[in-house]
């Protein structure tokens, strides 16, 4: 199994059923472009089956909680984590060639790291996301 990242666009590896659109919100995610992220995110999600509205909502809720979290908002970052990582359960372990197991592990350890810390602490979770010691989730396509 590879996956792809994304992080350096999309090369020769990306799964071309994915809809354009989203491959445009995961490179908005990975790159930490989390508001855009969500404004693409919003109208996949109006447009979706219903079958499909909650992993695109819980993506978008992630989104909206790294947004907070990158502005310091401590309490929209915890809250909008926990309400997307609720989502995406129902979608493990992979959904859309997305590796939802890896998104979802690694927004649960941020969340909990957030919530252990408190607001007191996410100085401290800054840095250590700025020095690679806190990784933030990102979406990887499986090959």
């Amino acid at each position: 199994m590879n996956d792809n990242n994304l992080d350096s666009g999309f090369g020769n590896n990306f799964d071309s059923d994915l809809d354009g659109d989203f491959l445009t919100a995961i490179a908005q995610f990975n790159g930490g472009e989390y508001y855009s992220c969500h404004d693409t995110l919003e109208e996949i999600w109006h447009n979706a089956w219903q079958s499909d509205r909650a992993f695109y909502q819980g993506i978008l809720q992630i989104a909206v909680g790294l947004y907070h979290l990158h502005n310091h908002n401590w309490n929209g970052a915890v809250i909008l984590l926990g309400e997307g990582t609720s989502r995406l359960p129902m979608y493990l372990p992979e959904y859309m060639t997305i590796n939802v197991e890896m998104l979802l592990d690694d927004s649960l350890h941020l969340l909990k790291t957030l919530q252990q810390g408190g607001k007191e602490r996410l100085p401290q979770s800054l840095t250590d996301i700025a020095n690679g010691d806190l990784r933030l989730p990102k979406i990887f396509i499986i090959n």
